[in-house]
């Protein structure tokens, strides 16, 4: 059986928990508390960096969530969750880098300032603001109006990659179904799907772990 080592909090582990129950995957799942479990000598043996997800199977140890995705892909192709037509999987990879190589990143700052970490400039705060406006803006003009998906019908990995992130952006007032109302109904079909709702970590349970998130975060100053 897979083994997946996560914690709920993670965004990045939460894509590879999603795509596995899309799948309809058996999988044990192994938590580990950020604060400190990460740095055991146990899991450092299997991942020398110290981040999740890991996932495990058999004598196979796979690090980083999209190389976990495409090889959750390859190994379990039903249901598809890439599209084989060249148009809809060029759009799915590049919604995928977007969402991390733009957007993850710009939203560091904003959740530091919400946590009240300081170390950020209103300079940065601002920048961060403006990117993650641009990446909104974007992704409500790639989607269609007669279509649910980036892909068109298909659900994707395309939603399992931003569809982790985008709807988190309530949280700093940023994403506003008037402003974006395409993206907008996007999200909602997504959370109404249920791996999200399996996925959702209640707000006490957050609230609680808001010491371990600080941490976290000021780690990436």
């Amino acid at each position: 059986m897979l083994k997946l080592y996560y914690t709920p909090l993670s965004l990045n582990a939460r894509r590879v928990w999603v795509a596995l129950l899309e799948k309809q995957i058996e999988f044990e799942a192994i938590e580990l508390n950020l604060d400190g479990d990460q740095f055991g000598s146990d899991f450092l043996a299997i991942n020398p960096f110290h981040r999740i997800p890991v996932l495990i199977d058999g004598d196979l140890t796979l690090l980083e969530s999209l190389a976990i995705l495409d090889y959750l892909e390859a190994k379990y192709p039903t249901p598809a969750l890439l599209p084989t037509e060249p148009k809809a999987l060029g759009i799915v990879r590049m919604v995928e880098m977007v969402a991390l190589n733009e957007l993850l990143p710009a939203t560091f700052p904003l959740t530091r300032q919400a946590l009240g970490v300081p170390g950020d400039t209103a300079e940065k705060l601002e920048l961060s603001k403006k990117q993650i406006l641009t990446v909104l803006g974007f992704f409500e003009e790639l989607l269609a109006d007669d279509v649910p998906y980036f892909a068109g019908e298909q659900f994707t990995l395309a939603e399992v990659v931003a569809g982790t992130l985008v709807p988190s952006l309530a949280m700093f007032g940023i994403l506003s179904v008037d402003e974006y109302p395409k993206l907008g109904a996007w999200c909602d079909r997504l959370v109404a799907r249920s791996s999200w709702q399996q996925t959702e970590v209640p707000q006490a349970e957050i609230a609680a772990k808001i010491p371990i998130i600080k941490d976290l975060l000021v780690a990436r100053l």
